[in-house]
């Protein structure tokens, strides 16, 4: 809906015209424009007010570049249409403007082309044409204002589209289809873009919204920023920012939405954008399971890591449950020491110093914790395979004490592979 896709589809003349015609016509260009303006208020009543303004001027405009540009392409087939299409896609945003219809934008120019084709059989009767010649004007001259009739109509579209109404709700329908799994066209995005007047980026920033508290009420327009795509009054209010979001556009954001927790994601090329507005989603979930910290603003980026421990929560679970099994006896305090214990151990490298300093105890504390952890893991703390499993399964913020009322844990955990003996460091 647009002057270039008016351009783009363009009617072209079966034939290139004799160019003695344009010699011929041109002479017509003057009467001729009066003769349909004067039609065209008199059969159509919307235009039957006078034409002496703005608004008159306008349509005086349309028809004489219209008329203009037919002749000047048959002296010289590649004259540029860019000015008349322009001048046509704003006369269909005008119409819409002046509250017209559809109906009333297409009856003007069939009058237009009626009247143009009367003073075409006289002229060439008058000129002695001959039919072939006066058949092939007749489908040059019918096909060109199709061409300009298809350009006002986008001017037309494009207008009502961006009503306060209506353009929230195209904007909406863009948001959807930037988001779009698998992605949309970029054609189709680039169209309903312009009819919007939102410039497609190259990369954006998905926005994931959360009330800070449950008497917030989502509301339809905030004072965002008008280049952002945004969709507040729904169950899940998401943006869409061209871009990184700089400090300066965080600042914009927070202050346009005091009452929401933002949880960004990576900026992304616009047809993996979806995937960030995903890990967006996560990174807020997780927040509100206390694995990551509920900050106002959360930024899935730097949690990358975590996000992917937990993308799978039932398979987390069970890879938990088969490595903590020997915990099941514990009470939840003592399974919490001990794996706490056990996640500062794999972070220090079995550093007993950097342990105790870690965890705020005293280093022969830490060598009695690790005792009990050796005696519960056995050979377990000697396997990388199976220290890294623990690692994934303690970044993934889950323990034993999570488990489901009445499921019980493994007994036993699988016999890891062969390793070098374990013995921490620093001890």
């Amino acid at each position: 809906m647009s002057v270039e896709r008016g351009i783009e589809h363009a009617a072209q003349p079966p034939a290139a015209l004799p160019r003695k015609l344009a010699d011929i016509l041109r002479p017509e260009l003057g009467s001729l424009a009066n003769e349909i303006v004067d039609e065209i208020r008199a059969t159509i009543p919307a235009y039957a007010r006078p034409l002496d303004g703005p608004y008159g001027k306008s349509i005086r405009a349309g028809v004489e570049y219209a008329i203009t540009l037919f002749v000047a392409q048959i002296a010289d087939p590649s004259v540029s249409k860019e000015q008349s299409h322009e001048v046509h896609h704003r006369l269909g945003q005008n119409e819409m403007r002046e509250g017209r219809s559809l109906d009333t934008l297409q009856s003007a120019y069939r009058v237009g082309a009626r009247v143009s084709w009367r003073r075409i059989m006289r002229v060439g009767r008058r000129s002695g044409l001959s039919s072939a010649v006066m058949s092939q004007l007749a489908d040059a001259m019918l096909a060109f204002m199709d061409e300009l009739a298809s350009v006002a109509l986008d001017g037309y579209l494009e207008a009502k589209a961006r009503t306060a109404g209506a353009l929230d709700t195209w904007r909406r329908k863009l948001l959807h289809l930037v988001l779009e799994t698998p992605p949309a066209p970029s054609k189709a995005i680039a169209e309903l873009a312009q009819l919007t007047g939102w410039t497609v980026p190259e990369r954006a920033t998905p926005v994931v919204l959360h009330p800070l508290n449950a008497t917030v009420r989502p509301r339809r327009h905030n004072a965002v920023d008008s280049d952002v795509l945004a969709e507040l009054d729904c169950a899940e209010p998401r943006l869409l920012v061209p871009g990184e979001i700089s400090g300066a556009r965080l600042a914009t954001l927070q202050a346009a939405l005091p009452d929401y927790r933002l949880s960004i994601g990576p900026c992304r090329q616009l047809d993996s954008v979806a995937d960030s507005l995903r890990w967006a989603r996560d990174a807020l979930r997780l927040s509100e399971r206390g694995i990551i910290e509920a900050r106002r603003v959360i930024r899935a980026e730097e949690h990358l890591a975590t996000l992917l421990v937990n993308g799978d929560t039932a398979l987390t679970c069970q890879l938990r449950d088969r490595l903590f099994a020997p915990l099941a006896g514990m009470t939840g305090k003592q399974q919490e020491r001990l794996l706490e214990t056990l996640r500062a151990w794999l972070d220090s490298q079995g550093n007993v110093v950097d342990i105790a300093e870690r965890l705020q105890v005293h280093p022969q504390t830490v060598r009695y914790r690790m005792r009990q952890l050796q005696a519960t893991f056995g050979e377990h703390l000697r396997d990388p395979g199976a220290r890294f499993e623990m690692e994934l399964a303690l970044r993934a913020g889950v323990s034993p004490s999570a488990t489901p009322e009445g499921y019980t844990l493994p007994e036993v955990l699988p016999s890891p592979r062969k390793s070098p003996q374990w013995t921490p460091s620093g001890s």
